[in-house]
Order: structure tokens, then sequence, then C-alpha cells
């Protein structure tokens, strides 16, 4: 398996339609294109990102089709809308926490 992190600050003001869009969207969407959320973190006070997000897909070769499909595009631009700071990386499964 391999994950991929995500992570991004909601835009102020935006924080009802961003839940909104998290809930109705954004999570059902991944899991139709076959990526499942295994964690979503939120930052309440420190420094970093406010929302840290890990999703985990079955190989390598699986990930990167759905990060190169124009339905990956869409949501993401979807999301672009509410968020900034937005950040993707591939990391392997540790079953830790990782930024």
């Amino acid at each position: 398996m391999v994950k991929l992190l995500l992570s991004w600050d909601i835009k102020p003001g935006r924080e009802g339609e961003y839940f909104d869009f998290i809930v109705r969207e954004f999570a059902p969407r991944l899991m139709k294109m076959g990526i499942q959320i295994v964690e979503a973190w939120y930052t309440i006070f420190g420094n970093g990102p406010q929302i840290v997000t890990g999703v985990v897909a079955d190989n390598l070769d699986t990930l990167k089709e759905i990060l190169d499909s124009d339905e990956w595009r869409e949501l993401k631009t979807e999301l672009l809308e509410f968020v900034t700071n937005f950040q993707q990386k591939v990391v392997p499964v540790t079953g830790r926490f990782q930024l």
C-alpha cells in the first residue's frame, strides 16, 4: 500500500462551506476513485498546516493513475476554492503519523 498525504489551510470565512464540501463531495469522491481516507488531523494550536489528511491506495501505479485523472484534477480544483497552501506528497505506509 502507498499513502498520499494532503495538507492545507481553510480560507478564513469559508469553514462552513469547506466542511460541507468535505463531507458531501470530497470524501465520497475519493472513495469512488479507489482511495480510502485513513486519517484526518485538524491543527488547533501551533504552526503547520491546519488540515493533514492521509489516504491510501493499493499500490503506487493505482495512485499515479488516480492523480493523473481528470476526476482528481476536478476534485482538487473544487477543493482549492476553500483552501490555501495545498500540498500533496506520496509516502510509504508506516502505520505512524506522517508529515
